[in-house]
C-alpha cells in the first residue's frame, strides 16, 4: 500500500513541477517495481534539445538553407535581379537615391495638403459641414428645452434675443 501511494505522490508532484515549465515530451515509464521513482524516469527519458556552438542560447541550426539550388529548375524561379541580391555600383545607386529622395518629397507635400485640407473648417468642406450640423443640432435642444421650461416658442425666443440685442425696437 506505502509503495503505491509514494507512486501515486511521484505522479502527482511529476505533473505539478511538469505544468510550470515549458512542455517537453517524455515516455512515461509504467514499472513501478524497478524502485526508481517516475520523476526520475520521465527526467532521464527527455532528450535535450542541441544547443548553437556559436550562441548557446540558441537552438542549433540545421543549416543554411538554399533556396536556389531547391527551386532553380522551376522556369517561375526567379534567380536574377533578385532584391537584397543586386550588385549596384556607385552611380546607379546615386540615382536610386536621388529618385527617392524626389518621390520622398512629392509624398510629404502630399501629405501636408491632406492635412491642411483635413483641417479646414470655413467654407463647403466636411469639418465645416459637421461643425455647422453639431451647433446646429446643439441650439435647437436648447430652443426646445427652454420652449418646454418657460412656454415661450422657438420664435417668440428668437424675437425676445432680437429685442434684447437692440436689432428690432422696442413697442
Amino acid at each position: 500500500m506505502k509503495s503505491s501511494f509514494s507512486s501515486l505522490l511521484s505522479l502527482s508532484v511529476w505533473c505539478v513541477a511538469d505544468a510550470f515549465v515549458a512542455p517537453k515530451i517524455a515516455r512515461a515509464n509504467t514499472q513501478f517495481s524497478t524502485g526508481t521513482s517516475l520523476f526520475e524516469t520521465a527526467e532521464s527519458d527527455v532528450d535535450e534539445p542541441a544547443m548553437n556552438p556559436d550562441n548557446p542560447n540558441l537552438p542549433e541550426l540545421k543549416g543554411d538553407f538554399d533556396w536556389d539550388e531547391k527551386f532553380g529548375g522551376d522556369e517561375d524561379w526567379i534567380t536574377e535581379n533578385v532584391p537584397g541580391k543586386i550588385v549596384l555600383n556607385e552611380i546607379e545607386l546615386a540615382q536610386q537615391v536621388t529618385a527617392l529622395g524626389q518621390l520622398e518629397e512629392k509624398w510629404r507635400k502630399e501629405r501636408l495638403r491632406e492635412e491642411y485640407e483635413e483641417f479646414k473648417t470655413v467654407g463647403f468642406v466636411e469639418n465645416a459641414e459637421l461643425l455647422n450640423s453639431r451647433f446646429a443640432m446643439f441650439f435647437l435642444a436648447t430652443g426646445l428645452l427652454t420652449e418646454y421650461w418657460t412656454g415661450v416658442s422657438i420664435p417668440g425666443q428668437v424675437e425676445e434675443m432680437l429685442r434684447i440685442g437692440g436689432f428690432i425696437g422696442f413697442d
